[in-house]
């Protein structure tokens, strides 16, 4: 897998003062590339308890993201994934400890607690007070006699940080940070393992599964399990957290491990407000990327109870952007809509036959879903199917509040119901099309001339015409010809539909950015989508 990067030996170098250029003056590193690679604040004094946390490098913004007023004072950076060398975490506590002493907040894996514990050690003999606390929170592993590091340690970086900003001594500051790694619990999930820049790509967990409670190195968890969904993702995370948290109000930390988008952290943490938990969450932070294990396509949830003096610390002004700060986990606040865009219900009333014909036409759609997907994946962004089978299914649902009786009304309604539930251009123009065939409707036409009047509604707002590969190549055919029966129409719609793979260059929708190369050969999808639903109609009609 490919990766913005010059060479493994410079990635971290280059990569932190990368970060020191946007830092605005606020961060520094101590000369000492390549072993010894330090990241500073420029305004320590020395005056309070200094906190030193880091590790190996690829879990940005971790370590070096968080130092800064009200939270780290350095931290020390190793190879990716590699504890830093004794050498270079003494010089970070030697470089900001002065007679307040310092904190060593560590992850609880083998190389940093050594190297960490050796500096500590050996800045002790040059008259230093220094303390050391490990940070355990993965409850994933029970038989695991030490368990690791996750993303609780921000909580304790966070915490511990305010306090030690507060002008409190060092036995304070270690107390409070043994308190929060005491109270702090942690698990993640992801559906593939992280790829280390020059390394070969390792392929773990099988397509359709999840790894659930893997470390941010991508050491394995507990268990591979199929993967049904974020919801059932976070009912197993939950599931696993529950035994080990304690009652009363907690802080959430939603975190991204890399390679999530903010749309699936988002659900994440909707999901995580209906769990069974989510009365007991007070804040949350996040949902962002925090922990990182590089470009890891999952998640981890850590939990923290609320003591006062604790949450007191955790709502505290801290400088570093890469802490998302910590906000009410409350409840979804919604605002009517402005007069003129309330949905107006018509008032529903019943025709059978029209009810079993807008339903096939629902299943139809519903039913070629994948098929369009996979069709404007060629020449689109993949969604056509999707699109139109949502729509489909509000459409169904709404099947009981229509006015099937008056077709006027019913053209207006189907509508209104596809300008709410339809994205994207084509439930604007589907909106417009059927708009213009209840205005046709309500002057006299019968329904054929209706559903003409929206096609040149629609021709005339989207500026399409036959030739230019959209869904118009199929429908003018096919309404034209739609009053010699439902069988003419839909061969007419797939001479239509098929004729679009003939065409190298659209003139309108997204195909318009795609080289001809790639759409040569391939029907348009809202053309195929015309066809393929006039074909089963014309099919169900004639087998009965």
């Amino acid at each position: 897998m490919p990766h913005f990067t010059n060479s493994r030996e410079t990635l971290v170098t280059e990569a932190i003062d990368g970060l020191l250029r946007g830092a605005g003056g606020r961060l520094a590193r101590l000369d000492g590339y390549p072993h010894i690679k330090v990241v500073v604040r420029t305004d320590w004094d020395k005056s309070k308890v200094a906190l030193v946390s880091g590790g190996g490098s690829g879990h940005e913004p971790a370590h070096a993201g968080f130092v800064g007023q009200g939270m780290l004072t350095a931290a020390v950076c190793g190879d990716v994934f590699a504890s830093p060398s004794v050498d270079a975490v003494l010089a970070a506590i030697l470089s900001v400890t002065g007679e307040a002493g310092c904190l060593l907040i560590v992850k609880n894996y083998t190389g940093d607690r050594l190297n960490f514990g050796l500096a500590a050690e050996r800045a002790r003999t040059f008259g230093l007070n220094v303390s050391m606390v490990i940070v355990d929170d993965d409850i994933a592993l029970p038989d695991l006699p030490q368990a690791r590091g996750l993303a609780g340690a921000l909580f304790v970086h966070k915490i511990a940080g305010a306090v030690a900003e507060a002008g409190q001594d060092l036995e304070s500051v270690t107390a409070v940070a043994k308190r929060v790694i005491d109270g702090a619990v942690s698990i993640g999930m992801s559906l593939d393992t992280c790829t280390i820049p020059g390394s070969p790509r390792e392929t773990r967990i099988p397509p359709g599964y999840a790894e659930l409670g893997l470390g941010v190195h991508g050491e394995p968890g507990i268990e591979q399990v199929e993967f049904r969904g974020a919801r059932r993702a976070v009912e197993m995370m939950i599931g696993k957290l529950v035994p080990h948290i304690k009652s009363g109000p907690h802080a959430l930390l939603l975190n991204n491990l890399g390679g999530a988008s903010q749309l699936e952290m988002a659900i994440l943490a909707e999901d995580i407000a209906h769990s069974e938990i989510a009365s007991q969450i007070k804040w949350i932070v996040g949902p962002a990327a925090m922990m990182t294990s590089l470009s890891m396509q999952g998640f981890s949830i850590s939990l923290l109870p609320l003591a006062k003096d604790i949450e007191h610390a955790l709502l505290a002004p801290a400088a570093p952007a890469a802490w998302s700060g910590t906000n009410p986990f409350g409840s979804v606040e919604i605002y009517p809509l402005p007069n003129g865009l309330a949905h107006i219900l018509p008032i529903p009333s019943e025709n059978t036959e029209r009810r079993a014909l807008i339903e096939r036409c629902c299943n139809i759609l519903i039913g070629a879903e994948q098929q369009l997907n996979l069709l404007d994946s060629k020449s689109g962004d993949g969604d056509t199917g999707t699109t139109l089978a949502t729509a489909a299914r509000a459409l169904k649902s709404a099947l009981d509040r229509l006015p099937l009786a008056d077709m006027t009304q019913l053209y207006r309604a189907i509508g209104m119901e596809l300008s709410q539930t339809m994205g994207g251009s084509s439930g604007v123009l589907l909106a417009i099309f059927f708009a213009a065939a209840g205005d046709a409707s309500a002057s006299g036409s019968d329904w054929v001339d209706g559903l003409s009047a929206g096609l040149d509604r629609i021709r005339q707002v989207g500026g399409a015409n036959p030739g230019d590969r959209t869904m118009i190549d199929a429908l003018v055919p096919a309404l034209a010809n739609l009053r010699n029966g439902l069988d003419a129409a839909a061969k007419a719609a797939r001479q239509g539909a098929n004729h679009t793979a003939t065409i190298g260059q659209a003139k309108a929708g997204r195909a318009t950015y795609v080289a001809e190369e790639k759409i040569l050969g391939h029907n348009d999808p809202g053309a195929e989508a015309v066809a393929i639903l006039f074909e089963k109609l014309s099919a169900s009609r004639q087998n009965g």
